[in-house]
């Protein structure tokens, strides 16, 4: 085995750098700003020392950065780019240009900024995206404020757009300012640098904690207003409860476009902003960081009315405001469009936000989404900020759409992978804390889906949780499906989770094995309570979410070849199965008008890691077949057709088979997946 190559001293001390600012969010948001330090390595031909630079890559994170999200460059290269710069006007090109300056193979890909760390005479330098700093960028009268903050140390840059240009400038500034250590960036962020890696990172913390100070000192209180009459937060029970109840409602009127999925966030700043007079006024001049409005658009759609209107009255204000918001995203685009501009990439906000309720934030994917989220409560620190000693004051909206529609934050779009088929749908697992259920649900997330492992079973519901990679994939609810309350309150904290829901799968359930005169009156009932009548009542609150979307959505039983086969000594299970293949073919029937589709499984004989089967039920079919327990999954497959044993995999692929988008035409199907059991063939 060949080692891997050992990483440079110096661009693992930057990684480090990199993590400990990363790690602290008052320092730079998620995936923002970027860091670099110089060094030299031999040249692998000429074996002549080289002066290399190791910057963070395009799209990466600080706070989680590795050696592959470091692109390595020659500085010579990148500074002899200076002398072939056609100009301002074509500074997109050099971009392309890095990737001859590129030391090696590998890394990531140079981002815009890398300009502004090479060309800067500097052995290390920061550029951080902190909230403190763009509250005195994005300030009315920030340059004299930036005086008055830091004295001559820290020199004020106006806004340019990112790109070559900007990296001239600030390393002009650097020149002639001997006594700088960083500069503001107007309407943008802050850029510090130092000989060494703990000079620099001390600069990037003085310019960010001296500026937190200055704001908290020189602040005046109140800076968004009084608090509006009726504008200030619900209870935090009701104001979950009707978060509950609009997130379907806005996750389907935001999915216009293209489907979404939602992160709901009701912090002390977010509330304070809503409940005070000036948020209205704020909020439509919009975000104005690159990194800020990039993920959460332009500006947020505001709901104009007061916390206690009622729910009716809200969702058609929405509504109203939902097609407003899309007119005029249209007209902002077609104001600035060009024949070069890229295409219309959809018109729905990204930022909804409530009065007394929160904020809605809309993505991709739950990260996409809570991240989106972060971003706006970042923008309203800025926004406070910047009010406390001055005026926000945004960068011009023409600026912002040249950053939004940039052909080179398309072709960073163009290299992302393709979704995968189950992206932005949220599916909502019963039973899902082992067996069946928990191979369903690692088989949707692996797909893309986000999960709500639903079960009887606290703790296992947890656990599932966990493996599936924690809260961006997955959350655990703990749900009686037998106790109509409980899925109302599964389903919502699925909204308030993710949005809502509109990928269900019926999976809970239990096993009874008994001859028909041993099986008694309890019996049957507890098993029809539990499969029969608790699939009922967790599909009927699923097509009352879907309904609400207005999306369409999925469906899904896990019945069982006994629903069509008679097996011995099995009355109650076997019927209540049949009850449940039934609600199928009802349900596809019923709801296909409203774009829901209802399918079904039919599994046999599922021993491996089965809930039901550990349970006793496995000791009793060993019993009825005359065979060991630990045997009788090789008993059930020598019986089928394939010789094959069934393990829960085979159920969740027959899951995604149905879901995952190439049978968007087939309802009220069921599919065996019995390894061929000729008396279970449908006819």
């Amino acid at each position: 085995m060949t080692d891997q190559p050992q990483l440079h001293p110096v661009a693992a001390e930057l990684i480090a750098r990199s993590h400990r600012l990363g790690a602290d969010p008052r320092n730079t948001n998620y995936a923002g700003g970027n860091t670099s330090a110089k060094g030299s390595a031999p040249d692998p031909v000429t074996g002549d020392a080289v002066e290399l630079m190791w910057v963070k890559g395009s799209g990466g994170d600080l706070g989680t950065l590795t050696a592959g999200g470091l692109a390595a460059l020659r500085v010579d290269r990148l500074r002899q780019l200076a002398g072939a710069y056609p100009g301002v006007e074509r500074e997109d090109e050099m971009v392309a240009a890095f990737d001859h300056c590129l030391y090696g193979k590998g890394g990531a890909a140079p981002s815009i900024d890398t300009a502004m760390h090479g060309l800067v005479r500097a052995a290390h330098v920061d550029h951080l995206h902190p909230d403190s700093g763009i509250a005195l960028a994005c300030a009315a009268d920030g340059e004299k404020l930036t005086v008055a903050c830091f004295g001559d140390t820290v020199v004020w840059v106006p806004w340019r757009r990112p790109g070559f240009q900007l990296g001239l400038d600030i390393a002009a500034v650097k020149e002639a300012n001997p006594r700088a250590i960083g500069c503001v960036l107007g309407g943008h962020g802050i850029t510090a640098w130092g000989d060494t890696s703990e000079e620099c990172e001390s600069n990037s913390l003085h310019l960010i904690r001296t500026a937190e100070a200055f704001l908290a000192e020189q602040g005046r209180p109140e800076p968004f207003g009084p608090v509006r009459e009726g504008y200030g937060p619900l209870p935090e029970e009701a104001r979950r409860a009707r978060a509950a109840e609009l997130a379907p409602y806005l996750r389907g009127l935001v999915s216009t476009d293209r489907p979404q999925v939602a992160h709901y966030t009701a912090t002390d700043t977010v509330l304070e902003f809503l409940a005070r007079a000036e948020h209205p006024r704020l909020a439509a001049l919009g975000t104005s960081c690159p990194d800020h409005f990039l993920r959460t658009k332009i500006r947020p759609l505001v709901l104009d009315l007061p916390a206690a209107t009622p729910l009716e009255q809200v969702k058609e204000r929405l509504t109203a405001l939902h097609t407003a918001y899309r007119e005029e995203y249209r007209a902002y685009y077609e104001r600035h469009a060009t024949p070069a501009s890229p295409p219309l990439r959809g018109a729905d906000p990204a930022i909804v936000l409530v009065p007394g309720v929160g904020m809605f934030s809309f993505g991709k994917d739950k990260q996409t989404a809570r991240v989106a989220g972060e971003f706006y409560v970042n923008a309203i620190n800025v926004m406070r900020g910047a009010e406390s000693v001055s005026s926000y004051a945004p960068i011009e909206e023409s600026e912002k759409f040249r950053i939004e529609y940039w052909e080179l934050e398309e072709a960073k779009l163009r290299r992302m992978p393709p979704p995968k088929p189950l992206a932005t749908r949220v599916a909502l697992v019963t039973g899902a804390g082992s067996g069946i259920g928990r191979a369903i649900a690692h088989r949707l997330v692996a797909e893309g889906a986000c999960v709500v492992v639903a079960d009887l079973n606290a703790e296992g519901a947890a656990t599932v949780a966990e493996e599936l990679g924690g809260a961006d994939r997955a959350v655990a609810v703990t749900v009686d499906v037998t106790d109509e309350e409980q899925i109302k309150a599964a389903f919502a904290a699925a909204a308030l989770a993710f949005g809502g829901v509109d990928l269900v799968v019926n999976n809970a359930g239990i096993s009874i094995s008994k001859p028909l005169l041993e099986t008694t009156a309890g019996d049957w009932d507890i098993q029809h309570t539990i499969m029969a009548r608790g699939s009922f009542l967790v599909s009927r609150e699923a097509a009352r979410t879907m309904t609400e979307q207005g999306i369409g959505g999925d469906i899904v039983y896990i019945t069982s070849k006994n629903a069509v086969f008679a097996g011995p000594d099995n009355i109650a299970y076997s019927a209540t199965k049949a009850d449940q293949a039934h609600q199928v073919r009802l349900l596809a029937a019923e709801l296909g008008g409203l774009g829901i589709r209802v399918n079904g499984v039919n599994p046999d004989a599922v021993v491996r890691g089965s809930g039901i089967f550990a349970g006793g039920w496995g000791a009793q079919r060993a019993a009825v077949y005359g065979v060991e327990e630990d045997k009788l999954g090789e008993f059930y497959a020598q019986r089928t057709l394939l010789k094959r044993e069934v393990l829960p995999e085979h159920v969740a692929n027959a899951v995604f088979a149905l879901t995952g988008g190439d049978l968007s035409h087939t309802t009220g199907l069921h599919i065996p997946v019995d390894a061929g059991v000729a008396a279970a063939f449908l006819r």
